[in-house]
């Protein structure tokens, strides 16, 4: 599994799967709930803002309550090398020729190394799903969960979103587990104590201590694919292996998922960064249902307001997220608004700068209506706007489970249809990890022209050749024409056999 590092000013590290192991040698590498499904979780504990009038606060008692809910992950990959043949270790190294029977045609399987990757996860229901960070389990063939009390399950990855790092997996515990509750973290105020639970450098159930130092922080956003732009930023100290474990308020409650710290070492230096909950909590109730996140958009480019931004567009006031460009058949446009316009509250939620506004679309999906506050040089403006995802609609994407290819499509757009010189086509918007598809090598943004020879330009146009496989063909093997994300046509045979 790779460490992900994510450069801003000095360095922002991942604090995430650390302690990598190859053959046994360990390495040290650098490293309001939003509407989305309901959890059957703990208790939901007091309201934080009793605690926060405490002094000194009790981290006893909240540690207590809430790090049987934190797991240890661990992750394992094997580490494919290019090998022409066998080498005998005596040949290899006394020149001595092997004795090997001149009849065995193949010569022995080597057990490939594996490599082995540590980091965090919190139980959000009592049945055992559990939420982590994406580049975690990201590329591993097996993931295991350890309890606090040292109990080891096998987990199953439920769905995977690189846009937010973060991943849903469930154990099969055969009993109730200890549960994390979600909290508020629109709630949280600059200075509030937090806590966080993880595994820093495999050190099991470790809790630190420390304040909100900022909201809304827009570290790492546009760096590669990541694409959250309103972290929660504290001081709390984190370290590799603290990724995907809890960030917990003085109730006890889930309020962020821990993910990356700044750092140019590869350590903590005092500024950490997490997951609020609100922008958990939709994507992990998405992966959950659907298999893959249901993603809403404006349309719009944006920026912070700034006093060149305010001469250039004359702009009255000195808070909010400002319109740079709105694209064609997109939410914006058909709502109205302009270049120079600046959204200054989503459904009464003040909007004060563009990562404000961005956590804010993150918690909607596709069709969910909003109304904006919009002031427009100094005239104020209520649009009411219905959201639509990437594709122009405000259709859900859903994963097929059935026959268990464990992908997802869409229809290609004309632009997309231009734009590949091709005139029908599927484009794969999700691929389940434990799917046929993705053994296979098919990966998210691949475009399937043909399936079997059969042309297809629609979802259910693979569903019914899948189907036809399945129920009526001896092989059960499907034979897909696509167009991988380099742009090149490829050749790829999906075996269904169970």
């Amino acid at each position: 599994m790779k460490a992900k590092e994510i450069i801003l000013t000095s360095a922002l590290v991942i604090a995430c799967s650390t302690l990598s192991a190859i053959g046994g040698v360990a390495i040290v590498k650098h490293a309001d709930q939003p509407s989305g499904e309901t959890y059957e979780t703990a208790e939901p504990a007091k309201s934080s803002r009793a605690y926060m009038a405490s002094t000194p606060p009790n981290f006893v008692e909240v540690a207590e309550q809430t790090i049987d809910g934190v797991v240890n992950i661990r992750t394992e990959k094997a580490v494919r090398m290019a090998q022409q043949r066998f080498f005998d270790p005596f040949e290899f190294f006394f020149g001595i020729p092997s004795q090997r029977d001149p009849r065995q045609g193949r010569q022995p399987q080597q057990e490939m190394p594996k490599q082995v990757e540590i980091g965090s996860g919190v139980i959000i229901s009592k049945d055992g799903y559990i939420v982590t960070n994406n580049h975690v389990i990201d590329g591993a063939d097996d993931v295991y969960v350890t309890t606090n009390n040292n109990e080891e399950y096998k987990a199953k990855v439920i769905g995977t979103d690189p846009s937010t790092d973060l991943a849903l997996i469930k154990v099969d515990a055969g009993k109730e587990l200890t549960a994390i509750p979600f909290g508020n973290s629109d709630d949280l105020r600059v200075g509030e104590w937090v806590l966080a639970i993880g595994n820093p450098f495999n050190l099991r159930s470790t809790v630190t201590a420390g304040i909100v130092s900022a909201k809304g922080r827009a570290a790492g956003s546009g760096q590669g694919s990541l694409q959250v732009g309103s972290f929660i930023q504290s001081d709390v100290a984190v370290n590799p292996g603290n990724s995907g474990g809890a960030l917990v308020n003085m109730a006890g409650e889930l309020i962020g998922i821990n993910t990356m710290i700044y750092s140019s070492t590869g350590n903590y230096a005092g500024i950490s960064f997490a997951i609020p909950t609100s922008i958990v909590h939709k994507v992990v109730g998405d992966l959950k249902e659907y298999g893959t996140v249901q993603r809403a958009v404006l349309g719009i480019a944006g920026t912070n307001i700034t006093s060149a931004a305010t001469e250039k567009y004359d702009l009255k006031v000195s808070q909010g997220a400002l319109i740079m460009e709105v694209a064609d058949r997109s939410t914006a446009k058909q709502a109205g608004l302009r270049e120079g316009d600046v959204i200054t509250a989503i459904d009464g939620h003040s909007i004060s700068t563009m990562s404000d506004l961005q956590e804010t679309i993150s918690t909607h999906k596709p069709g969910d209506k909003v109304r904006a506050s919009v002031d427009r040089k100094g005239k104020s403006l209520t649009l009411d706007m219905v959201l639509k995802n990437s594709e122009g609609n405000t259709e859900a994407v859903t994963r097929i489970d059935e026959s268990s290819i464990g992908a997802a499509f869409l229809e290609l757009t004309d632009k997309e249809m231009s734009d590949l010189g091709v005139s029908y086509g599927v484009k794969v918007v999700g691929v389940d990890r434990d799917g046929k598809f993705f053994h296979a090598g098919i990966r998210k943004g691949d475009v399937i022209l043909a399936v079997n020879n059969l042309r297809v330009s629609k979802k259910e146009d693979v569903d019914k050749i899948v189907t036809e496989v399945v129920s009526g063909s001896s092989d059960k093997v499907l034979f897909v024409k696509l167009i991988n994300t380099n742009g090149r046509i490829n050749y790829v045979a999906v075996d269904l056999r169970d």
